[in-house]
């Protein structure tokens, strides 16, 4: 008796320091999440980065020396890869820069001699008489404008400018830390894979693995669309702009093609040049813009991704849009690659369950 109840005591002690284990290794895994929440954003892209553009850098690998792999080889990609990225994306801005300082100039000069109002604008059924007063009061008067503005809430304007460098000092960060983490990605990203397959062998065994190749093949898959789509809306709305007889066709058609890549910016773009053609007079022109490239947008965002994307994932169309918009609301311009990559692992998982108990049956 005096034995059995010893290893019973052992037992429970094992039990116990078991128990102790498992709440002091969960302590330190949230821990450690807690630490890493400001960075939670900048890791995500960088993986989505370098999985994205990895095969591409296995062949750059390649053909460079090996004695440069460890070093060299990363550090040389990765500026390529922030080149691409942020070639554009820097193009875009110093092309809005560059018209946003002629704009400038013309709300001066509406400032300083006032605009006539179009003709066009009494003759818009119900709101038409409200838009002429607006239109007379802010930019058909001389100092018409600096009136208006000095009208606004200063307190107002000032929160508005401090959160705008606040969001830029953020995403500032978020971009040099992304670029940071990608080359330690592409650095480390053989030995990184090698650990990650080894766990999902030992935890999921040949299943998890297919999950895993699965959220690749879905990450790879939703970026290729998003380029595919900049390429396609970019190229149709320049063609658009330029039968609109807008100045710089070229120009604004890429600018458009990149912010392409974000939610919400493509369809301003193509409304403020709209607008502007408006103002100006030209009603058919703003009205094929306005039409043809609302259009362009459509097909491009909820027909041409979707379909870029269900090719790969296995995804059915609707799921896709679904996997995009609720991915988007959830957690912002991420969301438009995560959405997507966990709907195809949920339906995976949806497949074998149901698979499973047929099979049982």
């Amino acid at each position: 008796m005096i034995l059995e109840a010893c290893k019973r005591d052992r037992a429970w002690t094992l039990r116990l320091k078991g128990g102790a284990g498992w709440i002091l290794s969960a302590l330190v895994l949230s821990l450690s999440l807690w630490i890493l929440r400001s960075f939670a954003a900048p890791l995500v892209w960088a993986a989505i980065l370098a999985l994205a553009s990895w095969p591409a850098y296995r062949r750059f690998a390649n053909r460079l020396p090996k004695r440069t792999a460890s070093t060299v080889t990363p550090a040389l990609f990765t500026v390529l890869m922030s080149l691409l990225v942020l070639g554009p994306m820097m193009f875009a801005f110093f092309a809005l820069m560059t018209h946003a300082q002629i704009w400038a100039q013309q709300v001066v000069l509406a400032n300083k001699e006032g605009l006539a109002t179009p003709g066009w604008l009494q003759a818009v059924p119900i709101i038409g008489p409200w838009l002429v007063n607006q239109w007379n009061a802010i930019l058909g008067t001389p100092n018409g404008v600096a009136l208006w503005l000095q009208s606004a809430d200063p307190a107002s304007f000032l929160q508005s400018v401090q959160s705008l460098g606040q969001f830029i000092l953020r995403h500032v960060f978020i971009v040099a830390f992304t670029i940071l983490t990608l080359f330690f990605l592409y650095r480390e990203g053989e030995a990184l894979a090698a650990r990650i397959k080894q766990i999902v062998q030992q935890k999921l065994g040949q299943r998890g693995e297919s999950y895993v190749d699965l959220g690749i093949v879905s990450v790879r898959a939703t970026v290729n669309g998003m380029l595919v789509v900049g390429l396609f809306d970019g190229a149709l709305i320049g063609i658009i702009y330029a039968l609109a007889g807008v100045p710089s066709a070229g120009v604004w058609g890429a600018v458009t093609g990149l912010l392409a890549m974000f939610p919400v910016l493509p369809s301003v773009a193509v409304a403020c040049i709209a607008l502007v053609l408006l103002s100006k007079g030209a009603f058919v022109a703003a009205l094929v813009v306005f039409i043809g490239g609302g259009a362009v947008l459509f097909i491009g965002e909820h027909l041409v991704r979707p379909m870029l994307i269900s090719g790969s994932t296995k995804l059915s169309f609707l799921w896709v849009i679904m996997g995009s918009l609720g991915g988007l609301e959830a957690l912002g311009l991420l969301g438009l690659f995560v959405g997507p990559v966990v709907l195809s692992l949920g339906a995976a998982l949806f497949r074998e369950w149901t698979t499973d108990r047929d099979a049982r049956q």
